[in-house]
């Protein structure tokens, strides 16, 4: 792809996926953990043990029993992308290969990741050449990893294997 036809594909992609994020997300994720978070959870009655800071009062006052307040600790996760833009992407169905269809995917995790404050980073794989992005935050980003995808997916040489994916990815992100 010529830098042009690069540009005004990343402006497709973004302005599809802009608005499919903004429709289905909303908020940060929740962790399972349980603990004094910024996120109310729920009111329930007091069990010996409960920690007597978190007693609703007004609650209390209402039902003539304890209760406590439960809020759930928010999280920020990190979203790694490995994408395969080597020659066996260049195929699919007669309207999109699986190459474009995996740069579409990846602009929309990428997007929602961005949307929900989390950070995103990619593996690309490109014929035996890989290209790490390191995990960062912010829109910006998220359009480089968009680019680099675009860019690289001209299809050459031969992707990794399952057996090799996985040895790869551990050597990038535990440098």
């Amino acid at each position: 792809m010529l830098p042009a036809e690069i540009a005004q594909a990343v402006k497709r992609i973004q302005f599809v996926t802009g608005r499919q994020v903004s429709d289905v997300m909303a908020g940060a994720y929740l962790s399972v953990f349980k603990g004094r978070g910024m996120e109310f959870d729920e009111v329930r009655p007091y069990v010996p043990g409960d920690d007597v800071r978190t007693i609703d009062w007004n609650v209390t006052a209402r039902t003539g029993e304890p209760h406590v307040k439960r809020f759930v600790e928010e999280r920020e996760l990190t979203v790694m992308l490995l994408v395969d833009v080597s020659a066996s992407q260049d195929f699919g169905s007669g309207r999109r290969s699986k190459l474009e269809a995996a740069v579409e995917l990846s602009a929309l995790i990428a997007m929602s990741a961005v949307e929900n404050g989390d950070k995103v980073g990619m593996l690309l794989f490109h014929g035996g050449a890989d290209l790490y992005i390191p995990p960062r935050k912010g829109g910006k980003h998220a359009l480089r990893i968009v680019r680099e995808v675009l860019a690289r997916g001209q299809g050459a040489g031969e992707g990794p294997t399952k057996r090799e994916l996985l040895p790869r990815f551990v050597r990038q992100w535990f440098k």
